[in-house]
């Protein structure tokens, strides 16, 4: 398993549906792969090609209890994709507040120099 922390590998896993809707089940708590597997028509190859995607980005981890496979969320890995979002938010936010505010003072500028004569 890769460790956390490649956001190239984490958003391409989280770019397809069906995988963003096995994360949100096991979001509710660990879950076996056939469980996971429930709602969505499709092979089992198919299902464990997802859980790979998932396990490769870091979202998931696996244990094996007996026969079965448990799969349960990394919450570190989801913390750091969450942590990157959360800051290019905030980025972006003072940005755009930025260059609101310039636009306010500079029509307001202007709408003062206009109205004397």
């Amino acid at each position: 398993m890769q460790s956390p922390g490649n956001l190239d590998d984490v958003f391409a896993a989280l770019a397809d549906s069906t995988r963003r809707g096995m994360l949100e089940r096991l979001s509710r708590g660990p879950a076996n792969i056939s469980t996971l597997a429930q709602g969505y028509e499709m092979s089992q190859p198919a299902i464990s090609k997802h859980m790979r995607v998932l396990e490769k980005a870091g979202l998931i981890h696996r244990e094996k209890h007996g026969r079965e496979v448990r799969v349960s969320v990394n919450t570190q890995t989801v913390e750091q994709a969450r942590d990157w979002i959360a800051y290019y938010t905030r980025f972006w936010k003072q940005q755009f507040d930025a260059v609101e505010h310039y636009l306010d003072h500079h029509h307001v500028k202007n709408s003062s120099t206009e109205e004397q004569p």
